[in-house]
């Protein structure tokens, strides 16, 4: 499908629009009331309902080896898990599991 230059910047500009008025729905309306408690409740479990959306399917289904899983990758990923599960700790659960990524071709050969 082709498009011209003036449609490319119109869905570019349109996209911009939405994604500004989402935005400035929640901080420009809401930016200066308290928030009601559950709502705050809810808010803190999106980074971790967000992150391993984003990591699940690299794990899961990486693109290098045509949608296998690679043992490294798992190995990483339960060892970020566990870390995460034992520490409480983002930064030490994330740690671990890229020092047992990097780690891994060596761990695996």
């Amino acid at each position: 499908m082709s498009m011209s230059s003036a449609e490319i910047w119109t869905v570019i500009v349109l996209l911009a629009i939405g994604t500004y008025l989402i935005r400035f729905s929640f901080l420009g309306l809401i930016g200066d009331r308290e928030l009601p408690e559950w709502l705050i409740r809810h808010l803190r479990y999106t980074p971790v309902a967000v992150i391993p959306g984003l990591v699940a399917p690299f794990v899961v289904w990486p693109e290098v080896t045509g949608g296998a899983p690679e043992p490294i990758r798992l190995t990483a990923a339960a060892v970020t898990v566990a870390a995460g599960y034992w520490s409480k700790n983002f930064l030490i659960a994330a740690g671990l599991g890229a020092g047992t990524l990097a780690a891994g071709p060596i761990l695996f050969g």
